[in-house]
């Protein structure tokens, strides 16, 4: 198992992923609306955004993911009322990762957050690219579906499942004691 880095594109907010195998979370690529929203809000859609709209996401539980520097440089938005929570440093806008709430054990850190070069060898391949329904243009990925598909559905069921039987929604620098977001999330949608 390896201990993967995080770093904001700053420095000022540096953390980890610990117990990380290529099997221990799920690698995707996410076309969505609302992901290329995030992005474009924080205007770092070049840096986040591949050329068809896709962002890279690893899914792990809340418990493996500490956050070493700069928590109160933590910000949180959604994009409407009950949407995802979406977290990001507020010292140079650097998308950290997007959580459900804080029972839910799952963080899917989005790669700009991720301090490593060799991701493929860490974290294992891209296991699905979903969303392309909102993808710019045709996408040229080898596979790719509209929708989420049952398969990865079903795995993401599972490991969160997995997880939340094990505890790992805690500890979470996301959710105080309480179930709270550490800080409050600012609702675009309004």
């Amino acid at each position: 198992m390896s201990t993967i880095s995080l770093k904001c594109q700053c420095g000022e907010v540096t953390g980890s992923v610990s117990n990380v195998t290529p099997s221990s979370g799920l690698r995707v690529i996410c076309c969505c609306s609302d992901c290329q929203a995030f992005a474009n809000h924080l205007n770092c859609k070049d840096s986040v955004l591949d050329e068809f709209g896709g962002t890279e996401i690893f899914q792990v539980s809340q418990s493996q993911l500490t956050i070493k520097r700069g928590v109160d440089k933590l910000s949180c938005l959604r994009l409407s009322e009950k949407g995802l929570l979406r977290w990001y440093t507020s010292c140079c806008n650097t998308p950290v990762g997007n959580t459900i709430n804080a029972k839910m054990p799952f963080v899917g850190v989005i790669h700009t957050f991720i301090n490593e070069v060799h991701r493929d060898q860490l974290l294992g391949p891209v296991c699905a690219v979903v969303q392309t329904q909102h993808a710019k243009g045709v996408p040229g990925y080898a596979e790719h579906h509209s929708k989420f598909p049952l398969r990865i559905t079903l795995s993401i069921v599972r490991k969160m499942a997995m997880w939340k039987m094990r505890g790992m929604q805690s500890p979470t620098v996301f959710f105080a004691d309480d179930g709270r977001p550490v800080v409050r999330p600012v609702v675009l949608g309004n």
